[in-house]
């Protein structure tokens, strides 16, 4: 318990700044991309190695260059600004791993269809949905300060609703939510969880986003929470398949950065596409 919260207490200031420093130094808006970036990538990592200890032979290789390809293509905003060159990213990189692959398992194609799924996979899954983050970063540049609050909202209610989940799981949790894929999870700990979601975007609201009234900030942040907790569960399902407790020991008492980006990643294109819509 001590461990995790010395590391929240060290990394969290981090991504706090690099989110907020823009507010007096616009050209430090890339700070937040480059972290995002390396999270991104090391959460890659964590995944491949898991696809490795089940013998899926995923390409590492041919998946990093797709991933980079979709992060230029988020660097860029092209969900809004170029739709077309997302789509036509995503279709090349597909297209890519098939013919690859072809080759890769000619004396042995009896792996080739596991070994695409999971290339495939760790791309969507981190690179794709994680580019929405550095997407909504860069491409809310016409209203002033909209990309910090969007992100600060993001990552105070998350947090806040792990951090509920947590605390309220520990002193009241008896019924287990999915035993048979996180056995700490518990219903009072997701109930608590969207409470305190639902508290922490008023909080959000009343301190320093207006702009999203109550109306809409506390539904938009009890649909994150509970999106955040399948995401949690998808993760751990995958982390009990290879027989490993944590993806990685990079955050200490926290695990990987994969076990931290669980519940960020199906929320990222939540977050950008509600504020497409709404502002």
């Amino acid at each position: 318990m001590k461990t995790r919260l010395l590391t929240a207490a060290v990394a969290l200031p981090i991504l706090v700044a690099s989110i907020v420093l823009p507010l007096w130094v616009p050209e430090t808006v890339w700070i937040f991309v480059v972290i995002a970036v390396l999270a991104l990538a090391a959460g890659m990592f964590e995944f491949y190695s898991l696809t490795k200890k089940l013998e899926l032979k995923a390409d590492a290789s041919v998946a990093y260059i797709g991933a980079t390809a979709l992060v230029v293509a988020f660097v860029f905003d092209a969900p809004a600004k170029a739709p077309e060159l997302l789509i036509l990213t995503l279709a090349l990189f597909v297209a890519a791993v098939l013919v690859t692959q072809a080759f890769r398992f000619q004396k042995d194609f009896s792996k080739m269809l596991a070994g695409i799924g999971v290339t495939l996979l760790g791309v969507f899954y981190i690179a794709f949905l994680g580019g929405f983050l550095i997407a909504t970063r860069v491409g809310f540049e016409a209203v002033p300060d909209l990309s910090t609050k969007l992100l600060l909202f993001f990552l105070v209610v998350l947090f806040g609703s792990d951090a509920g989940a947590y605390f309220a799981g520990r002193a009241m949790g008896k019924h287990k939510l999915a035993p048979a894929i996180s056995p700490g999870k518990t219903v009072e700990g997701l109930i608590g969880g969207l409470i305190a979601a639902a508290g922490f975007a008023a909080l959000c609201t009343w301190l320093f986003f207006p702009e999203l009234p109550y109306m809409f900030s506390i539904p938009l942040a009890v649909v994150m929470a509970a999106v955040g907790v399948l995401g949690d569960l998808a993760e751990s399902a995958m982390k009990r398949g290879s027989n490993t407790k944590d993806a990685a020991n990079i955050l200490p008492g926290h695990g990987g950065l994969l076990d931290r980006l669980d519940s960020l990643l199906l929320n990222a294109p939540i977050l950008y596409y509600f504020a497409r819509f709404y502002f």
